[in-house]
């Protein structure tokens, strides 16, 4: 991305983390929209994390008992994993009213990345947790207790229609969340835990072989790990401000610049609020024949249809009314002449390499 400029009278520069302009002022054809789609109400969604975390709660209870009775480390490590499910659908129940807060004061975008906090919350309790159940998993490989076989596998076959009711209820919310997403993560892994779990309670109660229940926390140690690492690499991302996972900046910048009119397109940012708000901004140079404001309606459509991005910052002059940063001007001599893009990962230079959306 090229650097930013100090901002001057009529020119906006690079992104102010995001903020939304209660007004915009000086340059022509200044303008941002607004929309935020959710298939699935806020309080639908609450509704259904909070009947997987009464199921989950319910099940952990007699989880610990038994597993403590049939001196199981697969179970147990299953009943931790379920607590931290409990845990990560309540951080995602209170990040969900955080972040529905409206903007105020400082916040101008409100507390949205409450979500994205509770997503990285969730991800290094996994990887936490993954490292104590690979600890223990060794430890008892190497001397393996004596292991109710029977207990282990009829509990875990309760276990896997606890989780498999969790998820689907789960699976109704609005996975687009991180936040939710990152709940939904906790409730697979934990069911896939419980198959492995019920698979080594099996093999411990027909072979008598008691190193299956150490070899099934390792598996489920696993599955944490790359639950909890997919996590905290999304979450990061939104946190450091990259773009959205599947787009490609410089190509997203070769499309403005090859719009009818547009000379240039710098100071291009396009970064993610919070999961599923992504968000734009970008200074756009026209030629002299062309209308700022058409050239930003038609800017905005492109950036609303084929990418979906609705909040929009965009400054649009004239070429000349305000210079590039390397004090070019340019010269469009009809709707195909030389076009450029600045701040994008690769800078275009011509509209034959950029598509032309008419």
């Amino acid at each position: 991305m090229t650097a930013p400029r100090p901002d001057t009278p009529g020119r906006t520069t690079g992104h102010a983390a995001g903020a939304e302009h209660a007004g915009q002022a000086g340059g022509h054809g200044h303008g941002h929209g607004h929309g935020h789609g959710h298939g699935v109400s806020a309080d639908a969604d609450r509704r259904l994390l909070g009947g997987a975390l009464a199921l989950i709660l319910f099940y952990m209870t007699g989880e610990v008992v038994i597993g403590v009775l049939a001196s199981s480390l697969a179970l147990i490590s299953d009943a931790a994993h379920m607590m931290t499910d409990a845990f990560a659908i309540v951080l995602a129940l209170v990040a969900m009213r955080i972040a529905a807060r409206p903007p105020k004061g400082g916040f101008t975008f409100g507390m949205r990345r409450a979500e994205i906090l509770s997503a990285q919350l969730n991800g290094l309790t996994l990887i936490l947790l993954a490292v104590y159940f690979v600890y223990e998993g060794v430890l008892r490989l190497l001397t393996p207790p004596d292991v109710e076989g029977q207990l282990v596998f009829w509990t875990s076959l309760a276990g896997i229609a606890v989780n498999v009711a969790a998820s689907w209820l789960i699976s109704r919310a609005n996975r687009s969340s991180l936040n939710v997403e990152g709940a939904f993560q906790h409730i697979l892994n934990d069911l896939y835990a419980f198959i492995s779990t019920a698979i080594a309670g099996l093999v411990v109660w027909t072979t008598g072989f008691a190193r299956a229940d150490a070899a099934a926390s390792l598996v489920v140690a696993a599955l944490m790990l790359k639950a909890g690492y997919g996590l905290l690499r999304d979450a990061g991302r939104v946190l450091m401000e990259a773009a959205p996972a599947g787009l490609d900046p410089s190509e997203l910048g070769a499309r403005l610049a090859g719009r009818p009119c547009v000379e240039e397109v710098h100071d291009l940012h396009v970064w993610e609020v919070s999961s599923g708000y992504p968000a734009l901004s970008a200074h756009v140079l026209v030629d002299g024949k062309g209308d700022c404001h058409a050239v930003r309606r038609d800017l905005q459509a492109l950036l609303r249809g084929a990418y979906g991005i609705t909040h929009t910052t965009l400054e649009v002059d004239h070429v000349g009314e305000d210079p590039g940063e390397d004090g070019r001007h340019g010269h469009c001599e009809d709707a195909h002449g030389p076009r450029h893009v600045a701040g994008a990962t690769v800078s275009h230079r011509h509209a034959e390499t950029a598509p032309d959306d008419q």
